[in-house]
C-alpha cells in the first residue's frame, strides 16, 4: 500500500510517501512561513521524489491533534481535497502518536509531549519493544507537573520527545534519572510517523469523515466562556 502522509500540526510541516512501512521520499521544514504557503509544494515535491503521481497513491492520511488548531485545520483541509477527487481513503492519526514512532526501533518508553501553553502539555505514552509500537494511555491535556508525577511511577528509560519535551525536561528531568530529552533529529512528529501509525491502526475511511481532534477548546473560546462564568 502506498499512502501519503501530511503532517502541519505544530510549527513543523511534512509530507511523506511510506510504501508497505518503507520510507520512499519526505519532505520536511521548520520555518517560520505559514503551511498554507509550504504544504502542497511539499506534497509536489514528495510525488516528484517517489516518481509516482497522486493517482498512483492507495491512501491518505494526516496528522488530527493535538496540535495547533490552524495548522491542524490546514492539514486535515488539504488531505480531503487530495483525496476526494479519486475517493481515495483516509485515516486522521494522532500527533502524539506520530511522535512515537521516531524511536520504533528502541527499548523503550515514549513520551511524546507538546506544548499547550499555561504550563501544560498535550501528552500520551507509547512503549517501544524495537519493532512495535504500543500505547500506554489516551492523549490527555495535563500540566507539567502532572506529569512528571506520571512518569516517577516508571523505572524504564523514558524518551521525551515532541515540541514540549525541553519545558518538560527542565522541570522535572534532572530529578527522574530514566527521563533523557531527546535529541532535535528526532523529537518532532514527521509525516512518515503519521503513515506508520495509519498502516498499523488500519482505519481508514471516507475523506469526508476526517475531522481535528482538538483536546482543549481553542484560547479564543475559553477566554470567551470564562468572560461569561460558563464552565471549560
Amino acid at each position: 500500500m502506498k499512502i501519503l502522509a501530511v503532517d502541519s500540526s505544530a510549527k513543523s510541516a511534512s509530507v511523506a510517501v511510506a510504501e508497505n512501512g518503507r520510507l520512499i521520499s519526505e519532505c520536511f521544514v521548520n520555518n517560520t512561513l505559514t503551511h498554507s504557503r509550504t504544504l502542497m509544494p511539499m506534497v509536489d515535491n514528495a510525488l516528484s521524489q517517489a516518481d509516482i503521481t497522486l493517482g498512483d497513491i492507495d491512501a491518505l492520511c494526516v496528522n488530527v491533534g493535538p496540535g495547533s488548531f490552524t495548522g491542524i485545520r490546514i492539514g486535515v483541509a488539504a488531505v480531503k481535497g487530495l483525496a476526494a477527487a479519486d475517493n481515495k481513503p483516509c485515516a486522521g492519526v494522532s500527533t502524539l502518536e506520530s511522535v512515537a514512532y521516531n524511536f520504533a526501533d528502541e527499548s523503550c518508553i515514549v513520551c511524546a509531549a507538546m506544548d499547550a501553553r499555561c504550563n501544560q502539555v498535550y501528552t500520551a505514552l507509547f512503549r517501544c519493544d524495537g519493532t512495535v509500537v504500543n500505547r500506554i494511555c489516551d492523549d490527555k491535556a495535563v500540566s507539567v507537573d502532572e506529569l512528571g508525577e506520571e512518569l516517577s511511577q516508571y523505572s524504564e528509560k523514558i524518551y521525551l520527545a515532541g515540541d514540549g519535551a525541553e519545558i518538560c525536561f527542565k522541570a522535572f528531568g534532572e530529578r527522574l534519572e530514566n527521563v533523557t530529552l531527546s535529541g532535535e533529529n528526532r523529537r518532532y512528529q514527521r509525516a512518515f510517523g503519521a503513515a506508520l501509525a495509519a498502516q498499523k491502526n488500519n482505519e481508514f475511511t471516507d475523506s469526508a469523515l476526517l475531522a481535528p481532534v482538538y483536546l482543549r477548546l481553542p484560547q479564543a473560546e475559553r477566554e470567551l466562556r470564562i468572560r461569561k462564568g460558563e464552565s471549560l
